[in-house]
C-alpha cells in the first residue's frame, strides 16, 4: 500500500492555496538540496490556478525542469495538447524561464517516439520533486487507461515512459494514442499529488482505494504501490 495522506478542502480556492504553497516549497527545497528541481505536470482544470500562481513567483526558474506526466500524440498547436495547456498556464511570466521537456516529438506514432522521449526523460534528476496526477471517472491516471494497449508495459516496465493506445470512450475522446509516465516513474517521485474534485470522482477514488483489478482501474496500481508517497487533494 502507498503512503496516502488525504487533504479534503471546503472549496477549490482552499485546495489551490494549499497546493500552490506546497509546490513552491518543494521546488525551493529541491533546488537547495540538489541544485535543480523537477516538477512533473498534468493537464486539467484542477491544477490550472496553482500553475498560474506559480508562474508569477520569482523562483530560480532556470534551475527548474518542468516535464509532462502524459500527452496525447498531437501537435502542440492542437486544442487537446497538454503541452499547450502547460505553456499557457505555468510557463508564463517568471515561469517562462523554466526548462521544459516535452513528450511529443516528430515520430509518426507514440510507439515510434518512445525511445526519443525516454532519452529526454532519463536526463532529469531523480527522484522527481513533485508529480501531479489527475484521475478520470473511469479510474485512469496519467494516461494509464483501463485495458489499454500498452497498459501492462506502463505498469510493469522499469522505463520512465511508455506508449499507450487507449480503448476509445467518452473519457478518452477520439484521441486514444498517448505517451505516459510509467508506474515506475511515478513511484520515483518524492511526493505525488493526486487532484480530484466533485462527489463523483471521490466515489471513484474510494472504489479504487478499496482494491480490485488494476486493469479495470489503473489508479489502483498507484494507490497500492509500496514506495509511493501520495497526497490526495479533494474539493467539491
Amino acid at each position: 500500500m502507498a503512503t496516502i495522506t488525504e487533504k479534503f478542502f471546503a472549496n477549490k480556492d482552499e485546495l489551490t492555496a494549499e497546493l500552490s504553497s506546497c509546490l513552491e516549497q518543494r521546488l525551493v527545497d529541491g533546488i537547495a538540496d540538489d541544485g535543480r528541481a523537477v516538477l512533473m505536470v498534468s493537464g486539467g482544470s484542477s491544477p490550472a490556478p496553482a500553475y498560474k500562481h506559480l508562474s508569477n513567483l520569482p523562483l530560480d526558474w532556470a534551475n527548474i525542469d518542468v516535464a509532462m506526466v502524459d500527452e496525447r500524440w498531437v501537435d502542440v498547436g492542437h486544442e487537446k495538447s497538454n503541452e499547450a495547456f502547460i505553456k499557457s498556464t505555468l510557463l508564463q511570466n517568471h515561469g517562462a524561464a523554466a526548462n521544459f521537456i516535452t513528450m511529443k516529438n516528430t515520430a509518426a506514432t507514440a510507439e515510434q517516439g518512445t525511445d526519443e522521449c525516454e532519452a529526454a526523460y532519463q536526463q532529469l534528476k531523480r527522484p522527481f520533486d513533485v508529480t501531479i496526477l489527475g484521475m478520470g471517472p473511469d479510474g485512469h491516471t496519467a494516461s494509464l487507461f483501463p485495458h489499454a494497449e500498452g497498459l501492462e508495459q506502463g505498469l510493469n516496465s522499469t522505463d520512465l515512459v511508455s506508449a499507450i493506445n487507449a480503448v476509445e470512450s467518452d473519457v478518452t475522446g477520439k484521441i486514444t494514442e498517448r505517451m505516459t509516465l510509467t508506474l515506475a516513474a511515478i513511484a520515483d517521485s518524492k511526493v505525488v499529488k493526486l487532484l480530484i474534485s466533485g462527489e463523483e470522482k471521490l466515489a471513484v477514488y474510494k472504489l479504487a482505494k478499496a482494491g480490485g483489478d488494476v486493469a479495470d482501474m489503473p489508479l489502483r496500481a498507484v494507490l497500492n504501490h509500496p514506495n509511493i508517497n501520495i497526497e490526495v487533494y479533494w474539493a467539491p
